[in-house]
């Protein structure tokens, strides 16, 4: 059953997918097949194939219920000698390798072909916002990569956000960048769209029309007169952030201690709404949440104008 969420006011659906994967054909452990019928199992609705500086023929094995999409990883050279790692996505199943063209003319040839391209998980990577930052015409950014967690780097959140006060307003994203069974569900993205087609996708993706998650849902953002509001999934955080040191909180455990004991207190709340000042100095909003089982949720950024 395709589940609804009110997005800044327009009734959407919401497809569960996965942007980042591998297979045999490059590093993974699994075969694109098998690969494919384990999230088509989980009841994924869309799904990415990105295998290392190879786009798969995924026509070939589309049945239409879990929607396939080509894309590739691909790397050329970055700041301090290191490689980047991006994801291109929608791009022709015999797409030639871009990584050893430079950065920005690796990036216009994914967008030349159709496509367009993610920087992947940039903590387990080692670059720095101000790297990002100058690398144009990226949609996307992964916030929380599966794979990279068991280093402690899975989470980029810090560097997603001094991109966002900077004024580099990229949507965030969650993926597994799966290579073994241990990387599978662990993290995905909700595409909010009218219809599950590849075009539908990447439009929602290039306009922020998705929400990373590792298990809380969204099912209703606003933000009108001031007022910027969120309904979710029970939650035990809900947190509305932007530039600088501004935030509001909604919830959280201890927020509102009386006694240092009670600050383990918890309570879980599925609603918040709070009044963001104007004039003001702020250029974006997004919203954080976390569940009881420890699981984070993140809204892409709403521009402020």
């Amino acid at each position: 059953m395709t589940v609804k969420i009110n997005l800044y006011g327009e009734e959407l659906n919401t497809y569960k997918a996965n942007f980042h994967m591998h297979s045999t054909v490059s590093d993974g452990k699994l075969p694109l097949q098998d690969t494919v019928n384990l999230y088509r199992a989980e009841g994924y609705d869309i799904l990415a194939a990105t295998d290392h500086r190879i786009a798969n023929r995924v026509s070939e094995i589309d049945t239409g219920d879990l929607m396939l999409m080509s894309g590739m990883e691909f790397h050329p050279l970055g700041p301090r000698g290191i490689r980047w790692h991006f994801i291109a996505l929608n791009v022709p199943e015999d797409f030639p390798n871009p990584s050893d063209l430079p950065c920005h003319e690796a990036i216009e040839a994914v967008r030349k072909a159709g496509g367009e391209s993610i920087v992947a998980h940039p903590y387990w990577n080692g670059f720095t916002s101000n790297d990002i930052m100058q690398v144009k015409n990226l949609i996307a950014i992964e916030v929380y990569n599966t794979d990279t967690r068991y280093i402690g780097k899975g989470c980029s959140v810090q560097t997603w956000d001094e991109l966002l006060n900077m004024g580099y307003h990229l949507p965030g994203i969650a993926v597994d960048d799966t290579h073994r069974p241990r990387d599978f569900f662990g993290g995905w993205t909700m595409v909010c769209a009218k219809e599950k087609t590849p075009r539908a996708a990447m439009n929602a993706l290039k306009n922020g029309a998705v929400y990373a998650s590792q298990g809380p849902d969204f099912h209703k953002i606003s933000f009108e007169n001031n007022i910027f509001s969120v309904e979710c999934s029970p939650c035990e955080e809900i947190i509305v952030m932007s530039n600088g040191s501004f935030g509001r909180c909604g919830n959280m455990s201890g927020f509102e201690a009386t006694t240092p004991e009670a600050r383990y207190k918890t309570t879980e709340m599925s609603s918040f709404e709070t009044e963001i000042p104007h004039p003001t100095n702020l250029t974006y909003l997004r919203c954080q949440i976390k569940d009881k089982a420890g699981n984070y949720a993140w809204s892409s950024p709403i521009k402020i104008d």
